[in-house]
């Protein structure tokens, strides 16, 4: 049965024995399994804190949440009464239904219909898709954004982010290739420092340390590799975020399992410096797709 439709989340199964895990709340991916070059069984390629909401009561700390339509607090005049990065992590989707399901893959769609409460926060009509495709070794998030505003309305803008948790060995895991990139880094102490860039000159990208960075313009195809593993992120948006709090800000997180940070590095494609544009009546998908190394 490739899907396995419960009240609150739904299961995708492959015949090579992979497996997501969807929650309706958020639509957030809690789990990922998939066969990698030394498995015998799928192994769990997502973190998901120990002490994360799974129930509905507030954002999962893991998996991959969906950030729109602001990343971190909200700057944009329209996106003001929004909480930060938004209102997709904390609302319930609607099934809408299987549109594949093949060798190739299965995949899922879901949808998001704003009720009154969401409008309260963000007022421009849009229509929302998320699509969730598993496959062998990958794993494809695509966030699908279309504009149903009058013709002569003005342009939406917004930010979206797909914040993946990589279960890993934290301390042993780099990232690549964000050598020469221009970043932001957000564990300096003042705003003028925060918002000033940097240059990486590291050809492999470490968490060693509380790590906070935004990457601006990057490539759209990194790799995290650790010892006995290696995933691969392909996206279409500009930039990307190596997050890990380690125990600095890790043991300050109320749901952050203790020694949680140990377990996972983000690395987070997505569009948050400036905001993409998107007339009336024109769709625009926020695309990844996740591999697994075999």
């Amino acid at each position: 049965m490739p899907a396995n439709i419960k009240r609150d989340r739904i299961i995708l199964s492959h015949p090579s024995g992979s497996s997501a895990e969807i929650l309706l709340y958020g639509a957030t991916v809690i789990s990922w399994k998939s066969i990698g070059p030394d498995d015998s069984t799928p192994s769990e390629r997502l973190f998901v804190s120990g002490k994360a909401a799974t129930d509905g009561s507030k954002p999962v700390r893991g998996g991959i949440p969906v950030v729109y339509p602001c990343f971190g607090a909200p700057t944009h005049p329209d996106h003001m009464k929004l909480p930060q990065h938004g209102y997709l992590r904390n609302n319930v989707w609607q099934f809408d239904g299987i549109p594949m399901d093949n060798e190739a893959g299965v995949t899922l769609r879901l949808t998001m219909a704003p009720n009154a409460a969401m409008k309260e926060q963000y007022s421009y009509p849009v229509r929302l898709q998320y699509v969730v495709t598993l496959a062998p070794h990958q794993l494809s998030t695509d966030l699908h954004v279309k504009n149903v505003a009058s013709s002569d309305s003005s342009p939406m803008e917004f930010q979206a982010l797909f914040h993946n948790y990589f279960r890993c060995v934290a301390n042993d895991a780099l990232v690549y290739p964000l050598k020469g990139l221009s970043y932001l880094d957000k564990t300096e102490a003042t705003p003028e420092l925060r918002s000033s860039t940097k240059l990486e000159l590291r050809d492999g990208v470490d968490v060693k340390k509380f790590t906070d960075s935004v990457y601006l313009d990057g490539p759209k195809r990194y790799t995290l590799r650790w010892p006995g593993g290696e995933i691969d992120i392909n996206t279409n948006l500009n930039d990307v975020v190596v997050w890990n709090p380690q125990q600095e800000a890790g043991s300050k997180i109320g749901d952050m399992e203790d020694g949680g940070w140990d377990k996972y590095v983000c690395v987070e494609p997505g569009t948050v410096r400036g905001f993409i544009t998107l007339p009336p009546g024109e769709n625009y998908i926020c695309r990844q797709t996740l591999t697994v190394k075999v």
